[in-house]
């Protein structure tokens, strides 16, 4: 599989293949757990609408909500997210001054009268 902007590599998906539920009853899924978490990263980073999918990619978009709904409600999402958390790598961590303000005091700035009380 060729990685994409906004899928797992991987290493990341070796931490969390064995936390999926194994295939139960009904028509297997074409499409493994893998594509379908990273069609709803996708969703999730793009912040596109469920339609928007690319169906090419990753099949039916109610397909991909389904499996949403049932990792969501089981608490799945919330388990890998959590493994996930542990050890971050912080490759996308950034800190600058267009969102981070200092307080006026810092700057040097002349005290008021309020800020004396």
């Amino acid at each position: 599989m060729i990685p994409r902007r906004y899928e797992i590599n991987d290493e990341q998906w070796e931490q969390i293949k064995d936390m999926f539920p194994p295939y139960q009853t009904g028509r297997p899924s074409k499409l493994g757990n893998r594509t379908m978490f990273n069609a709803i990263l996708w969703i999730a980073r793009s912040g596109a609408a469920w339609r928007d999918l690319p169906e090419e990619r990753y099949g039916s978009w109610k397909t991909v909500y389904s499996r949403f709904c049932l990792w969501r409600d089981t608490g799945l999402l919330v388990s890998i997210f959590q493994a996930l958390h542990v050890e971050p790598d912080f490759e996308n961590l950034s800190i600058d001054s267009t969102s981070v303000k200092a307080h006026q005091h810092s700057a040097g700035a002349k005290k008021t009268q309020q800020d004396t009380k």
